[in-house]
């Protein structure tokens, strides 16, 4: 089978734009809100050497071959999946892998752009002095008032779509390339300069004995699982972002180089934003904690009683919408690129369309939060129905069918050439790795989590 030279929706002008394309992809909430935290409560430093294992046996071997399964296509995953199954002379099944990725992102954005919305919202009101000397109590109910108010909640996921699919209407080079060396750059400065406003703490060496400490202790096989599944899940595998990415990928770039990079920055950004966080937590003698209580609730009260306090707390939720801004982009643009592909149509008009149609679903997710919140189906409510449903069955399945396509099923010379390593021990050890680490540990963590669910 012929294959295209280069994407018709464009290329990345150079390797470093996918770079900053593909940590964009990866950096979200997940690096800010949860990884930090898990670090600290599993054995800081010697979780997280363990994580790095995990980075090396799972997510980088799955990542390496689904960029190379988007440079080999050229399409968007749908039409890529389509003519590689066919390339492999495997079922065309096979081809479904791509429908897997792009639905998933698509279903992903739709509640992600609600929680990213709330980061808008706290924008304004830590710079309006809301949480100026305010106490525990001010906190939650502040965001307990955001999440039961529809109206509110309906504003800001209106305005981050928008944010998005502007970025998307604009295509490859003007659009995702241009908003990447934005974001990115911009996000390691407000990083470093909030690492800095952390030092002035009095807690940095709290905070850094919390994340690093070696403590053997508290590592355990439940702390490998909770490794092994934010390995897979921090890099945005499975959901289409990172093959349809690929698709712009310059032939020259080196796949294992660029994705050895994406994941060290990946993981630097989630290490860097704990050595933020929780020196301003410890420094006002609150709970390090994960999740939304811990961005919504804790920090906004930690900033309202420190000085200078207003100022850095706008800058933190500038830097969280920027980390959900290049991760929502990659969510829809596999979406966005099979409309161009299989209609013809305007990026603009595909763009709007689909933006549309998140936008609509997403409101199933806003209404979860106060309307609906009583509504539930096996006990979950809408958005944590769509949640379950992309995170713990349709990302690992669709991972776990990457590897074993392109560790299988694809021609061996096929991969040899997109692959490009000079090393043939190291390609080897890749193979090997792709085909039964990989796959192994993700099913693990799949059964686990069903396991979990249904036996709770």
């Amino acid at each position: 089978m012929a294959r295209a030279s280069e994407s018709i929706h464009g290329i990345w002008a150079t390797r470093l734009t996918f770079i900053l394309a593909a940590t964009g992809s990866a950096v979200g909430l997940g690096n800010i809100w949860k990884f930090p935290y898990i670090a600290g409560e599993n054995g800081g430093g010697a979780f997280v050497l363990v994580y790095l294992a995990c980075i090396a046996l799972v997510g980088v071997p799955i990542m390496m071959a689904e960029v190379m399964l988007g440079r080999r296509g050229r399409q968007s995953p749908i039409n890529a999946m389509r003519d590689l199954a066919a390339e492999a002379g495997a079922h065309r099944l096979w081809g479904l892998l791509g429908w897997v990725g792009a639905v998933a992102g698509f279903l992903i954005l739709s509640y992600y752009s609600v929680i990213a919305g709330w980061a808008l919202e706290y924008i304004f009101l830590m710079g309006n002095g809301t949480f100026t000397g305010a106490e525990g109590d001010l906190a939650g109910a502040t965001f307990k008032d955001m999440t039961g108010d529809p109206g509110q909640l309906v504003f800001w996921h209106t305005v981050f779509i928008f944010m998005t699919m502007f970025v998307v209407a604009r295509g490859v080079n003007r659009g995702l390339e241009a908003a990447v060396r934005i974001l990115m750059p911009a996000l390691f400065i407000l990083l470093f300069i909030l690492v800095g406003y952390a030092l002035s703490t009095g807690h940095f060496a709290a905070g850094l004995e919390f994340l690093f400490r070696f403590d053997t202790e508290h590592l355990s096989w439940n702390s490998l699982i909770i490794a092994m599944g934010h390995a897979f899940f921090t890099l945005s595998l499975g959901m289409g972002a990172i093959m349809m990415y690929g698709a712009y990928m310059p032939k020259t770039a080196s796949i294992g180089a660029t994705v050895l990079t994406v994941a060290a920055l990946d993981t630097l950004v989630a290490l860097v934003a704990g050595m933020a966080i929780f020196p301003i937590v410890f420094a006002n003698g609150l709970e390090p904690g994960a999740g939304p209580g811990l961005m919504f609730v804790t920090l906004p009260l930690a900033f309202g009683n420190m000085a200078f306090g207003e100022f850095f707390g706008v800058l933190f939720f500038v830097l969280v919408t920027f980390a959900a801004w290049s991760s929502s982009i990659s969510l829809i643009e596999p979406a966005v690129a099979w409309l161009v592909e299989r209609f013809g149509a305007n990026r603009m008009w595909a763009s709007i369309v689909l933006g549309l149609l998140v936008w609509s679903l997403g409101m199933g997710t806003v209404f979860s939060f106060n309307i609906w919140s009583d509504w539930t189906l096996f006990g979950m409510t809408f958005f944590d129905t769509l949640d379950f449903l992309t995170a713990n069955i349709m990302l690992p399945l669709g991972g776990v069918a990457i590897a074993v396509f392109v560790g299988f099923l694809m021609a061996k010379e096929t991969v040899a050439e997109e692959i490009g390593m000079r090393s043939a021990v190291l390609a080897a050890a890749w193979k090997f790795v792709l085909r039964y680490v990989s796959p192994a540990a993700v099913m693990i963590i799949f059964f686990i989590t069903m396991y979990n669910y249904f036996a709770g």
